[in-house]
């Protein structure tokens, strides 16, 4: 997979995605930017977010499970010193439908220990909670 981005002036860059896709990214105005697009860091948390997803659908349909809504909640901590790195991610999926809690708990935790690739290219703890129909799952993952 390859990508470019191109300067588009102040701290604003443009990209365009291998699948075709522009992706605008900027800095905050207080650091010289104009908040013409997304910053990077935010783009890695909607990624992750994307990312497993993506993967957690897929092993439902595969699981003949249909969700009838699925939301996503990331949030992640900085390290205060450059390079402030995500040092953790926590990731909680909000999912509803006739789903047996057993099913989803798999299914999160293969796209989180095999499948995610965005999540395995971060150098972050990633930890996940889970609810089903407004109620938080028991189990840890």
């Amino acid at each position: 997979m390859e990508t470019a981005i191109k300067w588009l002036g102040k701290m604003a860059f443009s990209g365009v995605t291998p699948s075709g896709h522009e992706i605008k990214m900027d800095a905050a105005p207080d650091i010289g930017g104009e908040n013409t697009g997304a910053r990077p860091t935010e783009l890695i948390l909607n990624a992750v977010a994307g990312c497993t997803g993506i993967d957690i659908i897929s092993i439902l349909h595969k699981m003949r499970l249909n969700p009838i809504a699925f939301h996503i909640d990331v949030k992640g901590d900085r390290a205060d010193d450059h390079p402030k790195r995500f040092t953790n991610i926590h990731i909680h999926y909000a999912l509803e439908g006739e789903l047996p809690e057993d099913k989803v708990v798999r299914a999160i935790q293969l796209s989180k220990d095999k499948y995610c690739s965005v999540a395995h290219s971060l150098n972050a703890e990633i930890t996940a909670s889970y609810s089903i129909n407004g109620v938080n799952g028991e189990q840890k993952l």
